[in-house]
Formats: C-alpha cells, structure tokens, sequence
C-alpha cells in the first residue's frame, strides 16, 4: 500500500516540461539507462531504492563519478519505504541534495557535480513492532527501544523534511469501501494551477516554491500580522530553526497558491505548522 500510494504520488504531478526533460535525459544518459535511439524522457522519474544501498549508490560515484539515485530522481519522486532501516551515514548524504538541488561527487580521476532536485518520500512504522499508536494491537516496544529507533533520524536531516504526517492504521471495514474521496485527476488539475502560478511568481527565477531563495522567499512569502502572529508563536512553541522558520513560510504559500490565494493567511500558516510537527513531537 506504501508503495503503490508513493507512485500515484507521481501521477499528481505535472509532465515534464522541455527545460526539465533534457536535463532528466541528460543525467539518465549519463548513467547509462537510455536505450539506443530512445527520444527524450517525458515521465517524471520514480526512484525506490532497497533500504540495503550505500551511500555511493544513493549520491553518485565510481572512479568515473556517475549519478547516483538522488540525481535518477531529478525532477521527480525519491521514495524510500522504511526509512529508518536505512543506515544512518547513509541518510546522513541526503543533507546536501535535500538543501542544495545538487551534488557533488569528488574522485581521483575527476570532479563531477549531478543535478538533483526532487521530492523525497520516506514511509516509517512508528516503532520496532510497528504498533505504537495502534487502538487494536499492543506494542510491544520499551521507551528505550522507541528512543533509539526514532534517533536513527537525525535532528538536521528532520530539519529538512517539510511535511510529516501520522497515518493510523485503517479500520478493517474501510478496506472493503472505496469510499467518495476526491479524484486523482481532480487532485493533479489543481496541483498543475498550483504550480503554473509559481511560475509565473518566478518569471524564470525559480519554477516552485521549493527553489524560493532567501531574498525571493521575503518577497513572495509576506506575511499579514494574523499571519506573523500564529508562526511567531509557534517559533517559541516548537523551537524552530531559522531552516524551520523558511520552510513553514514556503509550505505555507504552497498552501495559499493549491487554494488559489495570491496572500498568505493566517490559518495557511497553521495548516504548514501541523506538517511540521510529527508525532515523537506530540
């Protein structure tokens, strides 16, 4: 179920425009994954590695550096299922793509630096056995062991996420309801205007909030004083850093932009806040 909701994920997002499927077909080119006389590649990547690859792997190398799989995801989806089974150095290297859109590779032989701008998805079970939280199964983890499993994600690499949401197991009748959510078409529509209308914020400076500079963040994430006063609060609160502080904003005007708003508001703050509170948090 992880996996397959990670996927539909992709089909939310807008096609590749020209710009992005040169340089997608560039990085995979490079790699070695393009077929002979294969045209440009117009899906927007799906990355999945196994919780067992280094971190050579996972941020490019070789004698000849070439990309790993942060740079495979270039303009797509990083998603990797049970995140904290993956070693901690190896969590660890996502700090400079996460913050950069890039990395760096250095070798003997040469130095080569490999775009990498995508969105990370990292699904976790909330313990060892998997059941804290849970209303109908026991969990059988000591606060020690809870401790040291939640630990294996470092504070600056939690930092760097902007969303974190709790997913309580489902109810057994709910499995057999497919219940009256909204469309995955209607969901991509609004996330395209979403997107067409950071854009066009950018006039070719950035393409989505997520490229938001300092200077370009303080001019396009301005805040109201309802708005100032719920984050202001909540710095106190929560103790954010001041990466924490620049993401809600951004988060917060991603908010705005899906409900068609040019300001930001109060409550699109609070909204960005809950994200950003996980439940080791609560």
């Amino acid at each position: 179920m992880r996996r397959a909701t990670s996927i539909r994920l992709g089909g939310l997002l807008p096609p590749l425009d020209f710009d992005e499927a040169l340089e997608v077909t560039a990085v995979h080119s490079v790699a070695g994954l393009l077929r002979p006389g294969s045209g440009l590649l117009v899906d927007r990547p799906f990355r999945a590695p196994h919780h067992t690859i280094s971190d050579a792997a996972l941020i490019g190398g070789g004698s000849l550096p070439r990309p790993g799989e942060v740079s495979l995801a270039h303009h797509g989806v990083l998603f990797l299922d049970e995140m904290l089974e993956f070693s901690r150095h190896v969590l660890e290297v996502l700090r400079q793509p996460l913050e950069e859109g890039a990395v760096t590779v250095s070798r003997a032989a040469r130095t080569a630096v490999f775009p990498a701008r995508f969105i990370l998805v990292g699904a976790m079970n909330p313990c060892p056995c998997g059941f804290h939280g849970d209303t109908t199964r026991t969990c059988r983890c000591t606060p020690l062991q809870l401790l040291r499993y939640r630990e294996r994600l470092s504070g600056p690499l939690r930092d760097r996420l902007d969303m974190t949401v709790e997913v309580p197991a489902l109810p057994p009748e709910s499995l057999h309801d497919s219940g009256n959510g909204e469309s995955s078409s209607a969901v991509r529509a609004r996330v395209m205007a979403a997107r067409a209308r950071q854009s066009a914020r950018g006039g070719g400076e950035f393409r989505v909030n997520a490229e938001l500079t300092p200077a370009s963040t303080a001019r396009h994430c301005a805040m109201d004083a309802a708005s100032r006063r719920v984050l202001g609060a909540a710095v106190r609160r929560l103790a954010l850093s001041a990466r924490g502080y620049d993401r809600v904003r951004k988060v917060a005007r991603t908010i705005a932009d899906l409900a068609d708003s040019d300001g930001i508001a109060a409550d699109h703050v609070a909204e960005a806040l809950q994200f950003r509170v996980d439940g080791s948090a609560r």
